[in-house]
Order: C-alpha cells, then sequence, then structure tokens
C-alpha cells in the first residue's frame, strides 16, 4: 500500500515527535504537521516543568511504565546528540508522617520493578546530604531524573521533519476531518472563524494523526467521533525563585502522592537556566488557553459546566477541591506548602511564575484517564490522551502510536 502523503495535527512535543517519526519512517512521502499557533511548543509543552521522568509511580508492566523507560533513554541519547539543554539533577520524593512513608515503601518498590536506576530510600540525615536545606522522616532518591528544556527539544523535532523533506504550516487550525475510506481529508478553520462558519479545504492525505491536546474531543467530535473522554481544563501556577536565593534546592524535591487527591500538589522544580520553580497546585481553568490570571472563555466554560462527568468529578473530590482552592487564592499558603519541605525559602526571594494549563481527560463517570487513549479507524489516528511522562515519553510515544496506525492500514 503506497502511503504518499501524511499529516499530523498539533505541534505540541508528541505531534512533533510524531510527524518526525512517520518523516523517517516513511521517506518516500511528504510529511505536513498543521500547527493552529505561529510556532510549536504554544501550548502544554511550552507551559511544564520541564521534568524528565524516571518512571517511579507507574504500574509495573503498564504501557505508562514500559514507555517512559524507554522514552527516556531515547531522549537522553538524543538531547546530547542535538546539544539541547538538559540536566541529571535528580530527585527526592519526600516522606513527613508514618503513612507517607508506608506509601513511600511501595512507590520505592514500583521503581525498582520498572527498572528505575539506583533509586534508594534515604533517612533524614542522608536526604539532607543530598538536599542540605530539606526537612522530612524519609525519602526516596533518584539520581537520574532530570529536567530539560521541552520547547527546544520540540524544535529539535521540528527541524529533523524539514530536515527529512516535511512541511510545518503555522497559523493552521484544522477544524474537522473527515474519514473518505482511502483518504483522510482535512479541513482548516478559516483566521478569525467561529466553529459554524465555513472551512478551508486543505486537501486529503493517506495517513492522518491527530495529536491535539487541550482541544483533541472537539476534534474528534468534529470528526465524528467518541465525545468522550472529554477534556476539563486545569489550571496549575508556578512562582519563580531566582538566582542566588535559588541555590536553597539543588534539584527536585516532591511531595508523596496522596491518593485522596487526584492531583500531586506544590513540589519544587529546578529550571535549566539555574531558577527554582514552585508548584504547580490544579484548579479548574475558566479556558483551555487561558494563561493569564484573569483569563476566561465562555465557550470552555459551557463545555466543561455542561458536561455531567465533571459534577460527579466535582461531588467525589471536595477534599481536594478544598486543598487547591487554598493554594489558588493565597500566595502565601503556595509559598508555605514549599516551606513544609524547605524551611528556608525565603518569601521575599518568590515571584510570580507562568501558568500552564492541563488537558486533563475524563470519562462519562467523572473518573480521571490516566492512561494513553489512542484510537483508530481506518487511517486516521487520534491521540485523546497523552498525560505525564507524555513529554519525557515523546519518542517512544511516538513510535507505538505511528505502529498503531500504519498496523491499522494492513
Amino acid at each position: 500500500m503506497k502511503i504518499s502523503r501524511i499529516a499530523v495535527v498539533g505541534g505540541g512535543i508528541i505531534g512533533t515527535a510524531v510527524a518526525r517519526e512517520l518523516a523517517h519512517r516513511f521517506d518516500d512521502a511528504t510529511v505536513t504537521l498543521f500547527e493552529k499557533e505561529p510556532h510549536l511548543a504554544a501550548h502544554q509543552t511550552g507551559h511544564n516543568s520541564g521534568v524528565v521522568h524516571a518512571g517511579l509511580y507507574y504500574e509495573p508492566g503498564s504501557l505508562k511504565a514500559r514507555l517512559c523507560r524507554v522514552g527516556v533513554e531515547k531522549l537522553v541519547r538524543y538531547v546530547h546528540e542535538r546539544g539541547v539543554p538538559y540536566q541529571e539533577c535528580g530527585k527526592l520524593v519526600v516522606a513527613h508522617d508514618t503513612m507517607e512513608v508506608e506509601r513511600l515503601e511501595k512507590i520505592h518498590e514500583r521503581a525498582t520493578a520498572n527498572g528505575v536506576p539506583h533509586v534508594k530510600l534515604l533517612d533524614r540525615h542522608e536526604m539532607r546530604e543530598v538536599e542540605p536545606n530539606v526537612r522530612g522522616v524519609l525519602a526516596l532518591h533518584s539520581p537520574h531524573t532530570a529536567i530539560v528544556d521541552f520547547a527546544a527539544l520540540t524544535e529539535a523535532f521540528g527541524a529533523d521533519v524539514e530536515a527529512a523533506g516535511g512541511q510545518l504550516r503555522f497559523n493552521s487550525e484544522v477544524a474537522q476531518l473527515d474519514t473518505l475510506g482511502s483518504e483522510v481529508r482535512i479541513r482548516l478553520a478559516m483566521p478569525g472563524a467561529s466553529e459554524s462558519m465555513v472551512t478551508e479545504d486543505a486537501g486529503s492525505f493517506d495517513l492522518v494523526v491527530t495529536c491535539a491536546g487541550l482541544q483533541s474531543d472537539r476534534l474528534a467530535v468534529n470528526s465524528g467521533l467518541d465525545p468522550v473522554p472529554k477534556i476539563v481544563p486545569f489550571y496549575g501556577d508556578y512562582f519563580i525563585i531566582d538566582r542566588p536565593a535559588a541555590e536553597v534546592v539543588r534539584g527536585l524535591i516532591y511531595p508523596v502522592p496522596d491518593p485522596k487527591y487526584p492531583f500531586l500538589g506544590v513540589h519544587l522544580t529546578r529550571r535549566v537556566d539555574g531558577a527554582l520553580m514552585l508548584g504547580p497546585n490544579a484548579f479548574l481553568s475558566l479556558g483551555r488557553e487561558s494563561y493569564s490570571r484573569g483569563g476566561f472563555d465562555l465557550s470552555d466554560i459551557g463545555s466543561t459546566l455542561g458536561f455531567k462527568g465533571f459534577w460527579k468529578f466535582a461531588s467525589q473530590n471536595l477534599g481536594a477541591a478544598a486543598r487547591e482552592v487554598r493554594t489558588a487564592l493565597s500566595p502565601k499558603a503556595f509559598i508555605e506548602e514549599a516551606r513544609r519541605f524547605v524551611p528556608e525559602i525565603d518569601p521575599m526571594t518568590v515571584r510570580k511564575g507562568p501558568r500552564g494549563v492541563r488537558a486533563q481527560a475524563m470519562d462519562a463517570q467523572g473518573t480521571l484517564v490516566d492512561d494513553f487513549v489512542i484510537t483508530t479507524r481506518g487511517r486516521l489516528t487520534q491521540v485523546r490522551n497523552a498525560p505525564s511522562p507524555g513529554a519525557t515519553s515523546s519518542m517512544a510515544i511516538a513510535e507505538h502510536i505511528v505502529d498503531q496506525a500504519v498496523a491499522a492500514l494492513r
């Protein structure tokens, strides 16, 4: 079966990695990447903490665990070849009480089963040899957890696509995909058009993969596919400590995940530029792409509030909402969460940082979809959910997605 025209929708790290994989695998085909913004990595990829996860938490044998470890190995080789900013700064997951210690010991068992190298439990004295200012009773140390500039990594993937003869089409928002048996027709939204207005025909393709992130459910519905899982956006704010005050933390310091809460809570992360990030928290966003505080989108609000699954989720997570609203409304409470781990943080050195928006997939029962969701219909493959460690695993995920898309053609 001849494949001559291929399209990828979405210029985040996963979409660009998929385009790169397709360009290398089908060297006789032309790969076109459609991105609605004027540059790559404009949304989730460019608004995250930059952590390269080692695979501590995931169920052994799961797709997440396997793709994370394979993805890390591929990413490390690639960044060194391409000179993408990358630092192996290490990570501590810190427990403060008996209950957290029990959960941390189970995480250690999972990490070991997943093949995470050199993970070790440290007592209160040993952990301070790694992070002199940290406080806790037990910590899990992952010395090879790293940080990277994911936006720069995505740009490198994009350059590989172009070097292989592919095209990056910016300012090109895909509004609809029509599956026509032997091809998939792509229709673009007219600039400034509402959802109901006429679209522009961008041509037909032999194979199409969509990685639309925050808009993945809408694109699926517009293409005649299942509306669930639904994307419910949650924002995460960060605070920043610049150098030299940032030296109070050497690497990454995380809380022990609490199964009562759907989100992790505030943690401390060094960036490749030397600054220290506090956060993120997690609270319902009033817009899927609202990165400024106070920003909102009425259609996004209506989409969330009109989804019954969201109300089921909300009713089941009142305690989590109470925890998150404290940090959402009070910078002081936000900073104090970080100071539980590092009391030496001086609040006077902390400034407001960026905001990210997470594309949280949710099912009809209000359950957060925790694993990758990839659906295929003929020549169209859609990535409906690619949660953390999606960026870390991007090169391995790209191989997996392309394998699935190609298998559907046979």
